[in-house]
């Protein structure tokens, strides 16, 4: 298959483990940053295939992950009201919020429907003029723009009764923050390539600079990661930090400019909660006013709803860098994908998913990461 077979060939996976083999002398701990990269290195064991000097710690880049118990309980709160049709992806009807989840919620009589893409949920606004129809829009800058766009297309078409309940949250704030926390360990990124087609690679060289730390654009076959290591690695070793592409079958330096230019007739900038990690400034986006119409939380008054985190779920470590999933106390005992304590578990690109999918249960010899020396 086109883009696939040609990225898991076996023989050029092999020269360029030897490649970065040869090329590491010393300890580096690269983090990738998106769930998709991580299931990438658990499934294929990746990681258990590199020299033992080189580290890869699993980042926060799971869109289901990172939404906020809070928005959770939000999403709950509207979808069981009568006159609602709430409309999500599928991925977020077991993700747990404060007591229950949105199957739950259906089970109780709600009307939850599970849809394909924003326009579905508009489609069925259209259809049900008599009804308040809701779409959980969350994620990264990979699935901001087709919500932008559907927004767009309500307001463009009068369709008063579609809003939208918003987490979106974005990149380079949140390695930022990374970056600036005192028990940071990561030495280098491999960044999000889907994340990097939309939005380019402008916002990385400060960051690169400022940090000191390599960031290398990298995709999710086990060639492209790979290739990503073995870029980083070459640059820790020579001491250099700087931004490269080695996902330019996607990825062109200025993003998609259609794309960026209807997130930015959509969205404004804002602060943002990261499950588990707490408010990032200017992490995430939120429906500017010309769009505020359509804003759910506006909508159905929820925005006074607050919520904590429960205290036995460490996700947020593990989004962090800070915890391997086999490392926590409650992984794969009171914390299964059946019964999940956090959206690491639910969710197709959580850590902790992977790690009990591919049966990564067993802890390995060495100190764990938390005990591991910080490196900065």
């Amino acid at each position: 298959m086109k883009y696939i077979d040609e990225f898991q060939d076996p023989e050029l996976a092999r020269r360029l483990l030897d490649d970065i083999h040869a090329t590491v002398t010393r300890p580096w701990a690269l983090m990738e940053v998106c769930g998709g990269q991580t299931h990438s290195i658990i499934r294929h064991g990746i990681d258990q295939l590199l020299p033992d000097e080189v580290e890869l710690i699993h980042g926060p880049g799971c869109p289901v992950c990172v939404t906020p118990l809070e928005v959770i309980d939000k999403a709950l709160e509207i979808a069981s009201r009568p006159e609602v049709i709430f409309c999500s992806f599928g991925d977020m009807l077991r993700v747990p919020g404060t007591g229950r989840d949105l199957f739950q919620v259906r089970g109780e009589g709600g009307d939850v429907r599970v849809v394909y893409s924003p326009l579905d949920a508009l489609r069925i606004a259209r259809e049900n003029p008599d009804r308040e129809v809701v779409f959980f829009g969350i994620g990264f800058e990979t699935t901001a723009p087709p919500n932008a766009m559907t927004v767009h297309q309500a307001r463009k078409q009068g369709i008063r009764n579609f809003s939208m309940l918003v987490s979106h949250v974005r990149v380079p704030p949140a390695i930022e923050a990374i970056m600036s926390s005192p028990t940071c360990r990561v030495q280098a990124f491999l960044a999000a390539g889907h994340v990097c087609s939309v939005m380019g690679v402008g916002e990385y060289p400060e960051l690169a600079e400022r940090f000191r730390v390599p960031i290398v654009v990298t995709g999710f076959e086990p060639l492209d990661i790979l290739e990503g290591v073995r870029r980083t690695v070459r640059q820790l070793e020579r001491g250099e930090h700087t931004v490269d592409n080695a996902y330019a079958r996607a990825v062109r330096a200025e993003g998609n400019p259609a794309a960026r230019a209807m997130l930015e007739d959509v969205f404004e900038v804002t602060d943002r909660a990261w499950r588990g990690i707490g408010v990032i400034p200017d992490s995430g986006w939120r429906l500017s006013a010309k769009y505020r119409d359509h804003d759910a939380e506006h909508r159905f008054s929820v925005e006074d709803i607050r919520t904590r985190e429960p205290a036995e779920c460490r996700s947020g470590e593990v989004l962090q860098g800070l915890l391997k999933p086999h490392e926590c106390a409650a992984f794969g005992t009171l914390c299964t994908p059946r019964t999940p304590l956090g959206a690491t578990m639910v969710s197709s690109e959580g850590a902790c998913a992977a790690y009990y999918l591919y049966r990564r249960l067993d802890l390995p010899a060495g100190p764990t990461a938390r005990e591991a020396t910080p490196v900065v």
